[in-house]
């Protein structure tokens, strides 16, 4: 593959899961993920800090996305209605993307320092939910709560479609999630 074709950092994050997947993170370099791809270490480094950032970096535009959502509901929507519409708008990002989702969660599940890294990311997407919210003049313990529920609520929706034996809508399942997390708090 010549060097001067578009799309670099996507030939670097395919070639990166597709080493991972065959060989497991720990086994693959960053020399081998730019060879894969076509490109050099150099250009790797142009476009992730670290092979770990492959499988996260698409955090600011999920951080834009979520905290724009927020930001945008309705003011007569409850704090954690305007976390499901955020929630929804990302599982509509990422529909059509199962397959290579199922692929990368493999990769994480398989690795303990890159599950620890997801950890963060998600405590970091969960922060900036809260200060979405607090914005909207949620108070901030009720915009903290709101915010790691949402988090919640993603993660198990998440889990849900990746494990899916069906195709599934993953904003579909999200809103489902969210329904039965208001069923369960409302006979309590």
């Amino acid at each position: 593959m010549s060097r001067w074709q578009p799309d670099a950092r996507g030939r670097l994050e395919q070639a990166a899961l597709e080493l991972y997947t065959e060989r497991g993170f720990d086994r693959t370099t960053v020399a081998e993920i730019a060879d894969r791809a076509g490109l050099t270490e150099r250009t790797f480094f142009r476009h992730f800090a670290d092979k770990r950032e492959v499988l996260f970096g698409g955090q600011d535009a999920l951080t834009e996305l979520l905290t724009t959502h927020i930001a945008q509901a309705p003011e007569s929507v409850s704090p954690i209605d305007a976390v499901g519409r955020a929630l929804q708008a990302t599982g509509e990002m990422l529909e059509g993307r199962r397959e290579h989702a199922r692929r990368r969660q493999a990769v994480i599940d398989a690795n303990p320092g890159l599950q620890e890294r997801e950890l963060i990311k998600l405590a970091s997407l969960a922060a900036a939910m809260a200060a979405a919210l607090r914005r909207r003049g949620v108070p901030a313990s009720a915009a903290t709560l709101t915010a790691e529920t949402g988090v919640a609520v993603f993660k198990v929706a998440y889990s849900r479609w990746l494990g899916a034996s069906r195709r599934k809508d993953l904003t579909r399942v999200i809103g489902d999630s969210l329904d039965e997390l208001k069923a369960l708090t409302a006979s309590a």
